[in-house]
């Protein structure tokens, strides 16, 4: 189904390498490093911040090498969505779909709240929502023109992010270790990781804080939905995935490291960047300044790659008759502006900072999209799973495979087992069991409404599939 709408309303391929490599190295650099690790480290301390991102950094890892071998045999748009839907059910695909769109354009509210948070530096007079309905028209504009826009513009993006990072854990370095000197207090060396305060609130606020975790790495499946536009997914897709790895360790775990040693738990919080605050300790002119506009551009980045992501997916869901068909149109340029504008609508919810506090409103944005991606992330390790297993019954060899994730069935299993087992600690938290049972609600809804409207068909489409490998 997906393959005949992708022909009679083709999208362009327009996705060079270098653009796919950008896309996957800087698909999780934004808030969830930038504003969310300070706000990790202070509920968890520097002990369960750096064992929840270790641990986090595995299960992406093992999704995207599930997502990898279905990317490499099938490089379509609507990438997990149609893999759930061909090798799961239909009615699968359809509430992952759904999901995944309610996640990630969510998460664009996510991005443009941060953004608006970190204009209060300049202008500490003017409310966020202001900023955020700034940022909503331009990056509207930005996706509007075309697919080569989006790429190009995410690829200065993702390389300005990825070399202030590099310099923030120089800097970071420096200053643990006294070369570089920070105001009103000695040179930290790693005191902060005595024993005594590695957890500062427990180790069982470890589980609590997975979500955030997930939130901050949620943006990397963006790789399969970028298939559909690249040139030689079959070559490009594996190299986008080996990145993956060296950026979490580098980027991630070493300013986790960096930020937890300069840093007391308690003066780490949400409403300002602790990467900016190491800058204005360090005294380094206009360095807080300049940081501060590098974090606002890779905020913006995600939120770029969020509204790509989502208007893609609800495109190639139209196409699968999904969607209403109206979301399918393509103008032009080959940009599915009706789809842009319904995902645009869901970066409203920033506006949201008008009338409730800003810092409430991002982890109210962050546990819904945290809980989306982390089911989403569930359905890419079974589509995997239940793809394998068709392929080798209906007599494919796996040497005929591209790219084949290692030790099979033992990492999807083991995917789905991890994501189970988060959704499980959430309901522990008070604060978070709402989010957890509306988005399970949600699921069971699009599964039940899509399986009851096509039950017919569906046991037809599940009787022809195999054939169709």
């Amino acid at each position: 189904m997906v393959e005949q709408g992708v022909k009679e309303n083709q999208l362009n391929r327009s996705m060079k390498r270098r653009h796919l490599f950008m896309l996957s190295l800087g698909g999780v650099i934004g808030t969830g490093l930038f504003l969310n690790a300070g706000y990790t480290i202070h509920q968890a301390g520097a002990g369960g911040s750096l064992i929840g991102y270790l641990f986090g950094g595995i299960i992406l890892y093992l999704v995207m090498v599930c997502l990898g071998e279905l990317a490499v045999y099938m490089p379509v748009t609507g990438s997990f969505q149609t893999y759930a839907s061909k090798f799961i059910s239909p009615s699968a695909g359809f509430s992952l779909g759904w999901m995944y769109f309610i996640g990630s354009a969510t998460t664009a509210g996510v991005e443009f709240t941060a953004a608006g948070i970190l204009m209060k530096r300049w202008f500490p007079h003017t409310s966020v929502w202001i900023w955020c309905a700034i940022f909503i028209l331009l990056l509207f504009v930005l996706n509007a023109l075309s697919t080569k826009g989006f790429a190009e513009a995410e690829y200065w993006f993702s390389s300005i992010k990825v070399v202030a990072v590099l310099f923030f854990i120089v800097i970071g370095l420096g200053a643990i270790l006294g070369i570089i000197p920070l105001h009103d207090r000695p040179a930290p060396f790693l005191h902060n990781f005595a024993p005594t305060k590695l957890f500062p609130a427990g180790v069982t606020v470890l589980f609590v804080t997975m979500m955030n975790v997930i939130f901050s790495y949620q943006g990397s499946e963006l790789i399969g939905i970028a298939a559909g536009e690249s040139e030689e997914p079959h070559k490009n897709i594996p190299r986008a995935i080996r990145n993956i790895i060296f950026r979490i360790i580098i980027f991630y775990i070493a300013s986790i490291i960096i930020l937890s040693a300069i840093f007391p738990t308690k003066e780490l919080g949400l409403l300002e960047s602790p990467f900016v605050k190491l800058m204005d300790l360090a005294g380094i002119p206009f360095a807080p300044d300049i940081m501060n506009f590098v974090i606002l551009t890779a905020i913006l980045s995600v939120g770029n790659s969020c509204i790509y992501a989502s208007t893609r997916l609800l495109w190639a869901m139209s196409n699968d008759g999904m969607a209403p068909k109206l979301f399918g149109k393509l103008t032009k340029n080959k940009v599915p502006f009706a789809s842009l504008v319904f995902t645009m609508i869901f970066s409203l919810l920033s506006l949201l900072t008008s009338v409730i506090a800003a810092d409430t409103v991002f982890v109210l944005l962050m546990a819904i999209s945290g809980i989306s991606i982390t089911i989403s992330w569930f359905g890419i390790a079974l589509s995997q799973f239940m793809f394998r297993r068709k392929y080798l019954q209906s007599g494919g060899k796996l040497e005929d495979l591209q790219y084949k994730v290692p030790f099979y069935p033992f990492i999807p299993i083991v995917c789905m087992v991890f994501c189970v087992s988060i959704l499980i600690f959430l309901a522990f938290d008070p604060t978070q069991l709402v989010g957890l049972l509306v988005g399970l609600a949600f699921l069971i809804i699009c599964y039940l409404f899509y399986y009851m409207k096509n039950k017919k068909k569906e046991e037809g489409i599940r009787e022809t599939e195999i054939n169709s490998l």
